[in-house]
This record gives structure tokens, C-alpha cells and sequence, in this order.
């Protein structure tokens, strides 16, 4: 595997999970709209960034432990379908537990390829 494939298959989901967290934060804007005083307001912004605070902090988990990271990003994801079922379409469910099994598996990749990733090219023989 040369370099430049182990460094993206490294940064490709911590990147887009961050990514994912500014997606689903944007779902928390809508409590600017209720016109509720400055403390309601406040209290529902810090309730609607739930999920995203979890998705932060599976991901801090699995920068280190990337086989808890798999496990807990795709548990995620079903448990969004389990809790939510019936309630929007097809699309809104793919949405949001599409990119949360999609970096799972990145990251069950990173698991299995550790040992690839983390070694470091040796230095060039210098003897002439």
C-alpha cells in the first residue's frame, strides 16, 4: 500500500465525519425561527446539538480505537432507523445513517489495515 493510499484511507473518516457533525448541526438552526426568549432559545439549541455531541465524542473514541469506532458508528446508524422508523421517507433515513455506516466501515477498514498505516517508510540506503 503506498503512502499516499494509507493516508487516505487514515484522514477519510475522521474527515468526513466532521463533516457529517456540520451537516447534522444545521439541523439545530431551526430553533432560531420559534422566537423564543434568549434562554429557550438557548436551552433548545444545546438539546437539538445532541446528536451531534454523540457523533463527536464516537468519534474522538475511535481517532483511538478504530474497531469501537465501526461498532458504535454502525450502531448509530440502526438505532437511528429503529427510533425513527415510520416517521419520514426513505431518503431522510438514508441521509443520516448512510454516512454513519459509510464511515463505520472506514473505520473497520483502518482497524484491519492498522498495521499497515501506522508504519513509516524506511529512510533510503545512503551507502553508494
Amino acid at each position: 500500500m503506498n503512502t499516499w493510499m494509507k493516508r487516505a484511507l487514515f484522514w477519510t473518516p475522521r474527515v468526513l465525519c466532521i463533516l457529517f457533525a456540520m451537516f447534522l448541526s444545521l439541523f439545530a438552526l431551526d430553533v432560531f425561527g420559534e422566537g423564543g426568549a434568549f434562554w429557550e432559545t438557548a436551552r433548545a439549541l444545546v438539546l437539538h446539538l445532541v446528536p451531534v455531541y454523540i457523533v463527536v465524542i464516537v468519534l474522538v473514541v475511535a481517532w483511538r480505537w478504530e474497531w469501537v469506532g465501526a461498532v458504535l458508528f454502525n450502531a448509530l446508524a440502526v438505532l437511528y432507523v429503529v427510533m425513527m422508523w415510520g416517521r419520514f421517507p426513505l431518503a431522510t433515513y438514508l441521509c443520516i445513517s448512510g454516512p454513519l455506516v459509510f464511515v463505520g466501515d472506514l473505520f473497520l477498514f483502518n482497524w484491519i489495515y492498522r498495521a499497515q498505516l501506522r508504519t513509516r517508510p524506511s529512510p533510503p540506503d545512503l551507502k553508494g
